[in-house]
């Protein structure tokens, strides 16, 4: 293992948002390579994420998008395991984003919805987006259900 260079361990969690302790390891086996410990981070995470989904998920928080024509809106509710994970910035960021994106998209059921591209990033399906945050944050996040409506459609 090498020395972790201190400059790409700040850009690293910066880019990722991962613990700083994963990011160390993840450049240490890397030998310092920023796109080789992104890789590394990435297959760590499918573990972790696959760990944290068999965790009861009792909290969470409904998030609502209405478009700005107001002839289309979007609520969908985003469990997780605790009452302080509902709270955080970034779950509530990632709720209001898949608001939107299902206000947009239009998805037929979950499954669709989980494997559409990302609106704001479409080098990822809203799936990778919920398991990022299931890495961040390290508790088990899930969409339990969502609605959308049209305006004049039954």
């Amino acid at each position: 293992m090498s020395k972790v260079d201190f400059a790409k361990l700040k850009k690293l969690r910066e880019e990722t948002g991962i613990s700083f302790s994963l990011c160390k390891k993840a450049l240490e086996e890397s030998d310092n390579n920023i796109e080789e410990a992104k890789k590394k981070l990435t297959k760590w995470g499918a573990g972790k994420v696959k760990e944290k989904s068999g965790k009861s998920t009792s909290e969470g928080a409904l998030f609502s998008y209405v478009h700005h024509n107001k002839k289309v809106m979007a609520v969908v509710e985003i469990q997780c395991e605790t009452d302080f994970v509902s709270g955080n910035k970034e779950f509530q960021q990632v709720g209001q984003e898949l608001a939107m994106q299902i206000a947009s998209t239009n998805p037929s059921d979950m499954d669709d919805l989980l494997s559409q591209d990302y609106n704001r990033d479409p080098s990822k399906k809203v799936k990778d987006l919920l398991n990022e945050l299931v890495l961040k944050i390290g508790e088990n996040i899930k969409i339990a259900r969502f609605m959308r409506w049209e305006l004049g459609q039954k």
